[in-house]
């Protein structure tokens, strides 16, 4: 039986493939936003005055169904920045996400931030749309690329200015690293069946080398875990269902934020004494 990463796989060829044809590359690289210098993502996630949230503008999800269908792109990710979040990651696949590129485009108008486009990237042409739209850095899934492909798509990225993000949720995928990736996330998520475990997060901790900056994703709903996983050295938390799945995205957000930030303050006084 065909899972559903390899259905969005073969949906992504196809859609790469139209895209291409209505929207050139030289077209592409006419946007107002391909030339502009980019903001780090990595920077932003190390910063001490941030709290390494990149809170997620998602609509629906294959597994959910529809989540935040109405959410508007300005109120949310405004919200989101004035929360104390580090970052933004914007869902562009519309066919299972219900996200468009013109959301990103959105988000990065309102916004001076790192915006991460969280998408399914399979081909090169995705990388140029994703700097024409306004972001600053890319997703890699190392489930659903091979190993020359990803680094392909890595370097690709890097001459483009792109930061990247690349996604492991096993030992195994960590050997598809190259000097190229600036940050590892792992994905608690399994793609597969799309069960989620933060016990994945704390077992691949010690084997992502250290020069690379780490994020745990998908599954954090509680405070406490992200205290727990900063203790395991990962910097930075993608986090969008917990928060777009209320009335008040950017007001889950906030409260997360301080949630997160009272515990740390507690630790902190506990080991003091």
């Amino acid at each position: 039986m065909t899972n559903i990463l390899d259905k969005i796989i073969a949906h992504k060829q196809n859609e790469v493939a139209e895209r291409r044809d209505l929207f050139p590359t030289k077209l592409l690289e006419k946007s107002i936003y391909f030339e502009t210098p980019v903001v780090s993502l990595k920077k932003y996630l190390l910063r001490e005055d941030k709290s390494g949230i990149i809170a997620e503008f998602k609509r629906r999800s294959p597994s959910k169904g529809a989540i935040n269908p109405y959410a508007q792109v300005e109120q949310v990710s405004i919200g989101y920045m004035q929360a104390g979040a580090s970052a933004l990651s914007v869902l562009t696949d519309e066919h299972f996400f219900g996200g468009k590129s013109a959301d990103l485009t959105e988000a990065r108008k309102f916004n001076f931030c790192p915006i991460l486009r969280k998408d399914f990237i399979i081909d090169e042409y995705q990388l140029i749309e994703a700097r024409s739209i306004g972001a600053d850095a890319v997703l890699l899934i190392a489930e659903c690329l091979e190993k020359e492909a990803l680094q392909q798509l890595a370097k690709q990225a890097k001459s483009l200015g792109l930061e990247v993000l690349m996604e492991v949720h096993s030992i195994g995928q960590l050997a598809k690293l190259c000097p190229e990736v600036d940050i590892v996330g792992v994905n608690n998520r399994n793609l597969e069946d799309f069960s989620v475990s933060i016990q994945t997060s704390i077992e691949l901790a010690d084997a992502i080398p250290a020069e690379f900056t780490r994020i745990s994703e998908s599954g954090l709903n509680d405070p406490q875990a992200v205290v727990e996983l900063q203790e395991h050295g990962f910097q930075g938390f993608l986090i969008g269902e917990h928060f777009m799945k209320t009335a008040d995205p950017a007001k889950a957000c906030d409260q997360f934020i301080q949630s997160v930030q009272n515990l740390q303050g507690s630790r902190a006084a506990n080991f003091k004494n």
